[in-house]
């Protein structure tokens, strides 16, 4: 960007001598535009990425145009090219956009939506593109992404050349009918129309291929990026535990596309209308038709482009006026439809709990409330954009015939021709549209800051999961010297704050199994969630042995979707065992009446039993062989006599392994070798002490 900020240097100083030396202000002005450009492009790197290929771009266009402009004003612009000497119009204007996507850099809205955007782009991921003619090929991704973008900006700006061509073609088309001159007619018809033509029709079906391929590639990347901060380090546990934001879900799958989306449908139309306005403004500007204030003799230069102007800044800050509630209840309408979706997936899920105990009219109701909430914001909703709607539809059709209106007069004078006439009120329509951008897209704007706030805001709550006070930090982890596993100088606190656990220190390596009992609402759970590393409050020392892997069964299992095979490997992959060590580890936890079903996909964590998810969980434990088991009451569900079958086949199978277990039941203690209880405190905290043995 350094060297490019010199050349757009030299080149604005170049213009301005030429400028000088011809008393030409448009090329003075260039210059002067050139220099500024030179000091935001030295300025680029300072810029979100996503900003800078716009900035890199502006700069590129500017200096290429720029250098076509002065060879015209030097008379070096070859006749031979058939095309008209490129305007010094055309890089000035290409050098205030680029000084207007530095300035808005700095409002806070884009500097968001920039921060958003930009990590995909800059990736540097691997990943496989296919392009004709040369076939399949690696490539980096943040390469790959810039590629497409900086082409699509291109082509955009191509095909508003393309339109600005055909609006000649619209004025001396209408001129041949006027002067019903046929010749001319069909030559506009056949050599003009029908060559742009193509090349418009030609131009959107590239630009559709490469939006799609963008857009499907971008919201991958983001939905991969997004997932993996909500899942590394158990941060969805933590954010659940802290309830600092909504249905994460639905952050991750609708909002990263409403963003991805949003955020390319803004920035290249809107790129697009800016280069269309400042197009067909040069010819509004020009048209021959002149306005004199009423009581002196001033003529309005450029009468009809400040018609156009000045009525679409009226509709904008109107629009605005109407349509600034949608943005509030927009966020509010998303969270709502989550909050049902997810009442709806929980009564999934929990459905025979709710059939046993015949819940279904009070979760009728729950759902009937959480759908009249959806209904009265809705309202709300429907209220403010008929209001937004019924301008907007008004101002369009006005916008219609007010160019007929204001040039009707010139044309019955004699002033202009029919076709300056139908070229001009073409071109009132595309800058009145490119002006009214904001207008016509109000709606849609309110639903992006929507999905902008949803996706910070969970950004925020994943940086405070793992940064802030609610982090893995707050009980820090350390290797132990020996093959032990100890807690030292710990005080675990509940979510509100309240301290439920204290100790000095604790060592679980001392005997091979041991059992943690206590009254419920002692810790028992939460002790095993700090040493499992995902419990945030608190802090102490957790003491493991270096490269030991621990494993941890509660009592409710967690099944995955998918086939049978998937939830006996899970954590791991499908594929990480044969069918032998699986069906194996089926028969030894009773399983065995299930062996002939390991590819068959179901909802097991419905179709199974409690006891049976139970010796599912337990199948996991025997295929993975931790160094460190963890029991949360996890063969609750199990009769008396299964459960001590169970317990001799993890220790028969498990050579290698030290148990801990939490339960309530006596006949637990003569299947340990050690007790530790949850001895009360007077302040209301409990401290785990150990026993030598526990009593049979």
């Amino acid at each position: 960007m350094r060297l490019l900020s010199i050349l757009v240097a030299l080149l604005a100083a170049a213009t301005l001598v030429v400028g000088q030396q011809a008393g030409s202000a448009g090329v003075i002005g260039m210059g002067v535009i050139g220099l500024l450009l030179a000091a935001v492009t030295f300025r680029s790197p300072t810029l979100p990425f996503f900003l800078r290929i716009f900035s890199c771009v502006f700069a590129v266009e500017y200096l290429v145009f720029g250098a076509s402009a002065i060879a015209a004003q030097l008379g070096w612009w070859p006749a031979a090219l058939g095309i008209p000497p490129i305007p010094t119009s055309l890089p000035t204007t290409v050098g205030v956009f680029a000084i207007l996507i530095y300035a808005i850099s700095f409002v806070p809205v884009i500097a968001k939506i920039a921060r958003l955007a930009s990590p995909y782009f800059e990736s540097d991921a691997t990943t496989t593109a296919n392009l004709w003619p040369i076939g399949p090929f690696k490539i980096r991704l943040g390469t790959l992404a810039v590629s497409l973008f900086v082409f699509l900006i291109v082509l955009n700006q191509a095909q508003v050349g393309i339109t600005l061509r055909l609006s000649f073609f619209n004025r001396d088309m209408y001129d041949a009918l006027q002067n019903k001159d046929a010749a001319a007619f069909w030559y506009q018809l056949f050599y003009v129309f029908c060559v742009w033509a193509l090349l418009w029709v030609v131009s959107n079906l590239i630009e559709l291929f490469a939006n799609y391929t963008i857009l499907i590639r971008w919201r991958q990347y983001m939905a991969n990026a997004y997932t993996k901060a909500w899942l590394d380090h158990a941060t969805h546990y933590r954010i659940a535990l802290a309830g600092s934001v909504d249905n994460p879900d639905q952050r991750i799958a609708e909002d990263t596309r409403s963003f991805v989306n949003s955020t390319y449908n803004f920035a290249l139309p809107l790129l697009s209308q800016v280069s269309t306005l400042v197009s067909f403004s040069i010819i509004l500007w020009n048209i021959p038709v002149a306005f004199t204030l009423p009581g002196t003799s001033f003529a309005v230069p450029g009468y009809i482009f400040w018609v156009a102007f000045f009525y679409a800044a009226a509709a904008t800050w109107l629009t605005h006026l109407i349509g600034r509630p949608l943005i509030r209840l927009e966020f509010e309408q998303e969270k709502r439809e989550a909050n049902f979706r997810f009442a709806l997936a929980r009564l999934r899920e929990y459905s025979e709990q709710i059939a046993l105990m015949a819940g279904e009219p009070t979760e009728r109701s729950h759902l009937a409330q959480r759908f009249r909430d959806i209904v009265e914001n809705f309202y709300r909703l429907v209220w403010r954009r008929l209001k937004l709607t019924s301008f907007t539809l008004s101002y369009n059709q006005l916008s219609v015939v007010l160019p007929y209106i204001i040039l009707a007069p010139y044309y019955f004078a004699g002033t202009i021709t029919l076709g300056i006439m139908m070229q001009v009120a073409g071109a009132f329509d595309r800058v009145q549209t490119a002006l009214s951008f904001i207008i016509n897209s109000y709606s849609s704007i309110a639903q992006y800051l929507a999905a902008i706030s949803r996706l910070t805001t969970f950004e925020q709550a994943v940086a405070d999961a793992q940064h802030g006070a609610i982090s893995e930090e707050a009980l820090g982890r350390e290797s132990s010297r020996d093959e032990s596993l100890h807690i030292r100088d710990a005080t675990l606190l509940l979510p509100n704050g309240k301290a439920i656990v204290k100790l000095g220190a604790l060592d679980l390596g001392t005997a091979r199994s041991t059992l943690l009992i206590g009254p419920s609402g002692s810790g028992k759970s939460t002790l095993f969630r700090a040493i499992a590393g995902i419990w945030p409050f608190g802090d102490g020392k957790v003491g493991i042995p270096a490269d030991a892997q621990i494993m941890l069964l509660p009592q409710r299992p967690y099944l995955p979707q998918g086939s049978l095979r998937a939830a006996l490997a899970y954590p791991a992959e499908e594929g990480a065992y044969d069918d032998a060590a699986i069906r194996a580890a089926m028969e030894k936890v009773k399983l065995g009446h299930l062996a002939e079903k390991l590819d068959e996909v179901d909802l097991w964590g419905q179709r199974l039993s409690g006891g049976e998810q139970q010796r599912l969980a337990v199948a996991r434990a025997l295929l993975s062989r931790p160094d460190w088991l963890f029991l949360d009451e996890a063969t609750a569900s199990l009769d008396e006599k299964l459960e001590g079958e169970i317990y001799a086949t993890i220790e028969r199978e498990l050579p290698q392994a030290r148990i801990v277990s939490i339960g309530h039941r006596t006949t637990l203690r003569a299947m340990h070798d050690a007790l530790v209880t949850m001895e009360p405190n007077a302040d209301g905290t409990f401290t785990p002490t150990p026993t030598a043995r526990a009593p049979a």
